[in-house]
């Protein structure tokens, strides 16, 4: 008798590791650069992970990284299925993975995005004035917290290497604020979308924080796929963004996280500026 029970225990335990293993499949995992605080990361992911897990049908995990570049490497091998991107990441992604990555959706803010300079020196009121000074950017694989701010300061025939004083990075934006904030460095360069709130939630006093420049307006963030997710998924996807509206309370509530005022539709194309500035600064080979 005790032989005859072994093969069902045997059989049981492999029907049971089968039916791990798919439901382990049909977790539905995103990440996101960490720009922000992982708290903050947090705070807006798990609407939007409960909305997506309804939309799609399958468990829905937010899983954060430790920084861009694990962002990066992480879709590129598969082991999340959707990213948040800055531009600069979506980039880096996309060569890490061959061309092997798909932009899906921006906000429409991502359009025509910015960078804004900071500083608390009444001395500096232009980039000319940073020479010689001390300038923290964010994470050094940032678009609106390194690459662009640094695209725009050499336009301006000023290197940052060269003219600067000392170059920090400190890793996210809302951590340049507080760099800048507490006099650690002269001048911080930051996404506008993160200024705005910080202002709006009276974490900073404008009046002793304030913007010197604000950059012009170039692609930035997006939701992006790996390429070997099948159409379907991706096109479920995008429809899941794309009908989040400001006029049901959920939509409202996930769009006011996310600082988007919609969702739009998105292509590689978009971002090849991006990879020109990337390029042109050296921090693309």
């Amino acid at each position: 008798m005790k032989f005859a029970v072994l093969p069902r225990f045997v059989l049981a335990l492999a029907l049971l590791a089968g039916a791990i293993a798919a439901q382990a499949q049909q977790t539905f995992r995103i990440t996101a650069i960490p720009d922000e605080s992982p708290t903050e990361l947090a705070r807006k992911s798990a609407p939007l992970a409960a909305y997506l897990e309804r939309k799609l049908g399958v468990k829905v995990e937010f899983t954060p990284v430790t920084d861009y570049a694990a962002a990066v490497e992480a879709l590129a091998n598969k082991q999340v299925d959707l990213a948040w991107l800055g531009g600069f990441t979506f980039v880096q992604a996309s060569h890490r993975s061959g061309g092997k990555v798909v932009p899906l959706v921006q906000r429409e803010e991502d359009e025509k995005f910015r960078s804004v300079f900071i500083t608390t020196n009444p001395d500096i009121r232009s980039l000319g004035d940073l020479k010689g000074r001390n300038l923290s950017f964010g994470s050094q694989s940032s678009t609106s917290g390194h690459l662009m701010p640094r695209s725009f300061l050499l336009a301006a025939g000023i290197d940052p290497d060269r003219d600067l004083k000392r170059v920090a990075y400190s890793g996210a934006h809302d951590a340049t604020v507080a760099a800048v904030a507490s006099g650690k460095v002269d001048a911080g360069a930051l996404n506008i979308s993160v200024w705005e709130k910080l202002v709006a939630d009276k974490k900073v006093d404008p009046a002793k924080v304030r913007v010197f420049y604000t950059t012009p307006a170039y692609y930035d963030y997006n939701w992006t796929v790996h390429a070997d997710m099948p159409a379907a998924r991706r096109e479920q996807l995008a429809r899941a963004f794309i009908e989040l509206s400001p006029a049901t309370a959920e939509g409202r509530d996930i769009l006011a996280l996310q600082r988007a005022t919609r969702f739009v539709p998105t292509r590689a194309e978009n971002y090849k500026g991006i990879e020109a500035a990337a390029r042109n600064a050296g921090l693309l080979n």
